[in-house]
């Protein structure tokens, strides 16, 4: 791929502009080609969210839509960085190569492995842009490569996750490769197996399907579970510790006119310590409201938590909590809690009387969030949060609460 002077000139100029409106106007420059400046300030404009590091080098070239949609955010692949051992790396499904310019960042060789041409040629051109010259570019299948490999110290890959169909999978057999038929054959060539997987895919059955899991990261950015991760590894625990880890791109706080350091939410439970836990249900609301993050939610670490924090969970569905003192490190989102009432209709004329609008959550409750919304006629947004749920006499109640 080359990209002309005048091509470049105009990727600059127009950065910032809807590459619908430009792909409209491309008869009134005539030097310029239009197809490729639209694929380039399309990715620019992803990057500038999913790899803000790379914004500012002008340099780097981006590849179509599809696989600008499909690659890892960077603070997802920093994270994987710091789970890393040893001094080598291979990635058998490099595809726009974000993963792989992370993970091999502080190693001593990697290599890069990619079956789509267009894709190798991209990540040919921008490793020495990001001082990865260390990292070997290889445009072959994973599989035949992963055969023929001389051992290392790290495999990473990240199996396609539609079946033929163009449906979402929920199983690790119906990704391609198959990661199961493989493990053997990994475990061979590398001390530590790295599997990124959808988080749609089922975790249990995972498990059984890779009997080499060491350790499962379930990851979610902002509060949206974006990877279930899995190590494989010789050893295999009698317990595989589960990571639930909610990362977040934006600032908590400023400190002395800086913005804090992204704030990390990370908690560890094993699917055993879950079905021991001890957990209290309460017929009554106290003084504030717990939401656990997707990851937790996810990973279904539902007693796990209660058992670890001084909270009282609302029902055994309704996966809320609550406590009479703040929490400051739980988990997930705290709120203070306002008011309750049932849903009488005279109880939530007088509750929600000074309400135009709330952020409406539904947790164990028979409605729908739309069905609700019609109901109590609020518009979304605001700085009210209300939440349907159930306590564990039964009853269901209408919780207004305030942000903490």
């Amino acid at each position: 791929m080359k990209i002309s002077p005048e091509t470049q000139l105009f990727i600059r100029e127009h950065q910032s502009d809807d590459v619908r409106t430009l792909a409209l106007q491309a008869k009134k420059y005539p030097d310029v080609d239009m197809p490729t400046a639209i694929t380039q300030i399309a990715g620019r404009q992803i990057a500038a969210e999913k790899i803000p590091s790379w914004k500012e080098i002008e340099d780097i070239w981006y590849p179509k839509h599809l696989s600008m949609e499909q690659c890892s955010s960077e603070i997802t692949a920093r994270y994987k960085a710091t789970l890393l051992q040893g001094d080598s790396l291979t990635d058998l499904t490099a595809g726009f190569g974000i993963d792989c310019s992370f993970l091999a960042a502080g190693l001593k060789s990697a290599t890069y492995v990619e079956r789509q041409e267009e894709l190798c040629e991209i990540a040919a051109h921008n490793f020495p842009i990001l001082n990865l010259n260390h990292i070997t570019v290889r445009n072959e299948d994973g599989v035949a490569h992963l055969k023929a490999m001389s051992p290392v110290d790290c495999i990473f890959l990240d199996p396609a996750r539609r079946n033929e169909h163009g449906g979402k999978t929920v199983a690790i057999s119906d990704c391609e490769p198959d990661v199961a038929k493989l493990e053997e054959l990994l475990l061979s060539k590398a001390k530590l197996v790295m599997v990124k997987l959808s988080p749609m895919l089922d975790l249990s059955l995972a498990l059984k399907e890779l009997k080499h899991t060491q350790e499962v990261h379930i990851i979610s950015v902002n509060n949206e579970c974006k990877e279930l991760l899995l190590l494989l590894g010789q050893d295999t625990p009698e317990e595989i510790p589960i990571h639930c880890v909610n990362l977040s791109t934006k600032s908590e706080q400023k400190i002395q006119g800086k913005q804090k350091e992204q704030r990390e939410q990370h908690f560890v439970f094993t699917r055993e310590q879950e079905q021991r836990g001890e957990c209290t249900y309460t017929d009554t609301l106290e003084n504030y409201l717990y939401e656990p993050n997707t990851s937790l939610l996810k990973a279904g670490a539902f007693r796990s938590i209660a058992a670890a924090y001084p909270v009282k969970k609302l029902h055994p569905n309704s996966h809320l909590y609550t406590s009479d003192s703040l929490i400051t490190d739980f988990p997930g989102r705290t709120f203070r809690i306002v008011s309750q009432c049932s849903f009488n209709k005279k109880e939530i004329k007088e509750s929600l009387a000074d309400l135009k609008k709330a952020n409406l959550t539904v947790r164990n409750f028979p409605a729908s969030v739309a069905e609700l919304r019609k109901r109590i006629s609020l518009t979304e947004g605001g700085e009210a949060y209300l939440f349907a749920s159930t306590l564990n006499n039964g009853q269901k109640v209408l919780i207004r609460c305030e942000k903490v």
